[in-house]
């Protein structure tokens, strides 16, 4: 530490203090060809053992400032100016990697305002920074030009204040939710069963009934939205309600109530969901109904950021807030394979639900074709469900060959020898694809759980790189965008058939509902 030798940079490169690593990757004092890599882990990881605001702070001090550089003769200039670049260097990176993520982060935004003043000012004194300045530009989103002349230490930096306020919308803190913020909000038919909505929280509750009245093939006029609190107190949401916000101030539950002719509020009993109902799904075509299923993966998969999964697994103070996307695209899982369960326990005709089972089959097999393996794994585990499996009439209709279909499917799901099955043919495949993430996580998981992040009051380096390296798949995975192939539009409903999932969550009315429609013998 401090004035003592620096660990060269090889292959051992398992501990370092926080100030070695931090000179290291500042000032450059290696030249391994592993230096973007090294950095990359870094920035990847250092929210594991410092704060963004020491980051800001530990960059600043090793951005050499003009003045206290005056006294120096002329042959340090280029030793300082290689300073400068590499600070800047890693700012560019450092934000090009985290994106909107930062822009959010009231530490960081001071610290760019500073960092930009400074490279105004010493632009004019060392012109070889005005490449860097115009990258600096570029990540700010500051398109105006400036010529050298306006560089001068003599002018004040007016424009840049007003150049910053362009991004106001970097302004809002990541602790709040926008308007045009995008959740999946659960709109209740019984206790144990809901509609799964994908809207803005800005969204009406208008909106919403007509989304779950069309879902549950109810008369929407005969319906009403309300908000149920934990101590049973009841509250009818109006036509142009905002319902997400209201169901979030109240810390309550939305549901759908059946309005009688006196206009008095009814909720539906378990029951009901027995009724005749039409099976959708049986008159839709399979690869378009799997390619909407991978489409609508595919927008929250490209969503996430790779520092969710860091936070995920640290569970770091606020891990909630920072992994929104992860957090939808695992709830989606979960609900794709509730999902499967809940369509062919409801079906109630022996006949339609051999079909069903077999579309759920072609489904998966094509999820797996369009390397969707997230949808892949919950439609098979859905399939595979201890009350589906139990239905014994149902499977023993279900022909030879989608029984051998199946079984290479299951094939892919063992997890044996860590998964080798799913592993070896998610590598072969080609990007765009979409892993499955909960096993993602537990790679990452294992990685944190089996390594001590610190040794000896040192950063255990090597277990962040094992990290990091882990979270960078994803950007294999995200190569390449998938070729937006638009499902036939001769099935209109599709699209909200997909994106708004009837499901019940609860293993034991899924068990009475299996055991109701195929009663032990």
């Amino acid at each position: 530490k401090g004035g003592g030798p620096v660990p060269a940079m090889h292959s051992n490169r398992s501990r370092y203090s926080l100030p070695v690593l931090v000179n290291l990757l500042y000032l450059g004092l290696f030249l391994s060809s592993s230096a973007e890599t090294l950095l990359d882990d870094f920035l990847l990881t250092y929210t594991v053992f410092m704060t963004t605001d020491d980051l800001c702070q530990a960059l600043l001090r090793q951005y050499p400032f003009t003045e206290s550089c005056f006294h120096r003769g002329k042959e340090d200039d280029s030793d300082v100016s290689c300073r400068k670049r590499k600070v800047l260097h890693l700012v560019s990176q450092w934000t090009s990697l985290y994106k909107d993520w930062l822009h959010e982060d009231e530490h960081l935004k001071q610290f760019l305002k500073t960092i930009y003043r400074n490279v105004l000012d010493d632009v004019y004194e060392y012109p070889v920074l005005e490449k860097d300045l115009k990258e600096f530009q570029k990540i700010l989103g500051m398109h105006r030009r400036h010529t050298v002349d306006e560089y001068s230490p003599h002018r004040k930096n007016k424009t840049f204040f007003h150049q910053f306020s362009v991004k106001e919308n970097w302004l809002q803190h990541r602790g709040t939710m926008n308007e045009a913020e995008e959740i999946f909000c659960r709109v209740y038919i019984t206790e144990h069963s809901y509609v799964s909505v994908k809207a803005q929280v800005s969204t009406s509750a208008q909106e919403i009934l007509k989304i779950v009245a069309e879902k549950i093939q109810y008369p929407e006029e005969e319906l009403a939205l309300v908000t149920v609190s934990f101590s049973g107190e009841k509250h009818e949401l109006q036509p142009n309600d905002l319902a997400i916000s209201k169901s979030l101030e109240s810390s309550s539950r939305m549901f759908v109530y059946r309005k009688d002719l006196t206009d008095s509020l009814n909720p539906f009993s378990e029951n009901e969901e027995l009724q005749q109902r039409s099976v959708r799904i049986l008159g839709i075509n399979t690869w378009d109904l799997a390619l909407e299923l991978t489409n609508f993966d595919w927008s929250l998969f490209n969503a996430i950021h790779e520092q969710e999964l860091i936070y995920f697994t640290f569970s770091r103070q606020g891990s909630a807030e920072n992994t929104e996307n992860l957090s939808l695209l695992l709830q989606r899982c979960n609900e794709v394979q509730l999902w499967v369960a809940t369509e062919i326990l409801l079906c109630s005709q022996l006949c339609k639900r051999v079909q069903l089972v077999k579309k759920f089959i072609k489904i998966a097999a094509h999820c797996k074709a369009q390397r969707n393996l997230n949808s892949f794994f919950a439609i098979v585990m859905g399939l595979n469900t201890a009350s589906v499996s139990r239905l014994s009439q149902t499977w023993e209709k279900i022909p030879g060959k989608f029984k051998k279909l199946f079984t290479e499917l299951e094939s892919l799901t063992d997890p044996s020898l860590n998964h080798k099955a799913y592993r070896d043919a998610f590598k072969k495949m080609k990007s765009p694809k979409i892993p499955f993430m909960p096993l993602l996580l537990k790679d990452v998981t294992f990685i944190h759980e089996g390594n001590k992040t610190f040794l000896d009051n040192l950063v255990n380096f090597e277990k962040l790189h094992m990290i990091a390296d882990t979270v960078r798949s994803l950007r294999h995975c995200r190569n390449n965008q998938f070729g937006n192939e638009v499902p036939s539009k001769e099935h209109h409903e599709l699209k909200p058939y997909v994106h708004h999932l009837h499901v019940i969550d609860n293993q034991q009315a899924l068990f009475e509902l299996s055991h109701r429609i195929e009663p032990r013998a």
